[in-house]
């Protein structure tokens, strides 16, 4: 008896992810460290000043890590409530922090306690930032109000309510300490100016705003809020520029890279997306685990901060150049003489040579098959499909089916559970090139075996629905693609240059000479 042949699955060319010099730099990040908080983490904000630390804000506390600690170099816990908006000023001396219970602290980063408290919001602050001179404090609130104070004082300056919603992002110009921008949940942005008493240009985002950042020549402006990530010239008026929809879900934090040509943004679907601030187009992708809350970049691009909503902080440094050499000892492989001993050994003639069967492993699906068991043996590679998505292996076996003639019986005698996933595998896989052939054929089997149970199961309508919905839109890709082909080929045609042909006359064909005024007629003679 024959011995039984394995089921051979066909592999199929892979598209390699196209390497571009954004892959090579923003892969050139090590491992990522990560640490956990006691609650959601709402902001990360670096030190402008070198050594480069920064502040996270989490639950009632306001941590500063070091560049490369696992632990804090420093901790602030004055909040009778959640801490929000950790902020460092310019010049790294100072961090101001909102809170739940309305009260704004100020904190020298040397010392512990606050050293300036501000109070007369009413709700809770989210905002916090410092001015371009150092002197001064913007605050936006729960109250609809944003605020500035003055920090010598503690008193506060002045004070807008504009917004008709929570307030919760807001930034200074760094260039010109009397404007400032904050954004609501109003879904407006509003550019202020100290020395006027109302805002002098209010934009539209759309959605509720979450965060706001100003590149640094303060001519362009970039505000995230539910989906959408918007650009506004703010020197013709806040006019939008773009509107960029990459994310699934809110978009929740921005950030830009220190040369101010890639902008990252940060996702409650897990990603944070670099885009090129030329085209604004996608040129990397980070996953995560879980929702992201904040997003921090440092100065000098060396450090990725990434604070989720589960109170885990994601910390991703750039390799060394030692690191990146990938200088790792090689593993110490067997000696040769280990792999060729006996390989060359000829038996002699008075030996008797015992040959040690090879066994043959097979695959559950073709053991059932070598039992002739075709319903069960198209099963066990659904369920390779299902666990992880291989169109191959479901593929090679219907392939196999058909060869056999008994494909029809392996699709007969289905339950409405066991037809709902040949269909949606069907549905998912019949407009791929690769298996369009024979899947085609496994879908009018199964019309043609189940026609009579039409309208007996919502489940299986709904499937069937589905699969003559995407056979009506590829006949209409084919029939557009068929147009297409058809105009290109009249385009070739006149593009192709005109050639005389000679008749057996010695004139030319069809155009006539030179000088011709009428039509060349053939001329009949009778022999």
């Amino acid at each position: 008896m024959a011995s039984f042949k394995p089921t051979r699955i066909q592999v199929y060319p892979k598209l390699g992810e196209k390497v571009t010099q954004d892959t090579l730099y923003w892969k050139n990040y090590k491992a990522p460290i990560q640490i956990k908080e006691f609650g959601a983490i709402t902001t990360i904000d670096f030190s402008p000043i070198a050594p480069h630390t920064y502040a996270v804000t989490a639950s009632t506390s306001v941590h500063i890590y070091g560049p490369f600690s696992q632990e804090p170099v420093k901790t602030f816990t004055r909040f009778k409530d959640t801490a929000y908006s950790g902020r460092f000023r310019s010049d790294g001396q100072l961090l101001v922090a909102g809170c739940e219970d309305s009260a704004v602290r100020l904190f020298d980063v040397s010392g512990r306690v606050a050293i300036r408290m501000f109070k007369g919001h009413t709700k809770a602050v989210h905002v916090t930032d410092f001015t371009a001179d150092r002197y001064q404090i913007l605050t936006g609130s729960d109250d609809y109000t944003c605020r500035l104070w003055d920090i010598p004082n503690s008193a506060e300056l002045t004070s807008y309510k504009e917004h008709t919603d929570y307030i919760r992002c807001g930034i200074t110009s760094k260039l010109n300490r009397d404007l400032f921008l904050t954004g609501s949940y109003d879904h407006t942005l509003k550019l202020f100016d100290a020395r006027v008493d109302k805002s002098v240009m209010t934009m539209d985002h759309g959605q509720p705003v979450e965060s706001l950042l100003l590149y640094p020549s303060e001519g362009l402006l970039v505000s995230a809020g539910g989906r959408y990530v918007k650009v506004w010239d703010l020197l013709k008026g806040g006019q939008p520029l773009v509107s960029l929809k990459n994310h699934h879900k809110t978009v929740t934090a921005l950030c830009l890279s220190s040369n101010g040509q890639r902008l990252l943004s940060a996702s409650l679907d897990r990603h944070v997306k670099v885009y090129n601030t030329t085209n604004y187009k996608v040129v990397h992708n980070f996953d995560y685990a879980t929702s992201i809350l904040s997003l921090g970049l440092a100065p000098d691009d060396e450090s990725i901060v990434v604070g989720m909503t589960n109170g885990v902080l994601s910390i991703k440094h750039k390799k060394s150049p030692e690191d990146s050499k990938g200088a790792v000892q090689p593993k110490r492989q067997p000696a040769y003489r280990v792999f060729v001993k006996g390989k060359n050994y000829l038996p002699k003639q008075d030996d008797y040579l015992v040959s040690k069967p090879v066994r043959q492993h097979l695959a559950k699906y073709d053991k059932l098959l070598r039992k002739f068991k075709v319903s069960k043996a198209l099963d066990a590679a659904m369920e390779q499909w299902v666990h992880f998505r291989k169109s191959e292996i479901p593929m090679a076996v219907i392939k196999e089916l058909d060869r056999r003639g008994t494909l029809r019986n392996a699709l007969a005698g289905r339950d409405e559970k066991e037809l709902s996933q040949l269909l949606g595998f069907v549905i998912r896989n019949l407009v791929d090139p690769r298996f369009t052939a024979i899947l085609t054929t496994v879908a009018e089997m199964l019309l043609d075996i189940y026609q009579s149970t039409v309208g007996e199961s919502s489940l299986v309508d709904r499937q069937l629905l589905r699969l003559q919905e995407l056979l009506d839109k590829e006949t209409e890709y084919q029939q557009e693609l068929m147009e297409v082909l058809g105009m290109l080929d009249v385009l070739f045609a006149s593009a192709l240059p005109r050639k005389e042909v000679a008749l057996p006359g010695g004139g030319a064909s069809g155009l006539g000479a030179a000088g011709d005024t009428g039509t060349r007629r053939p001329q009949i003679q009778a022999s």
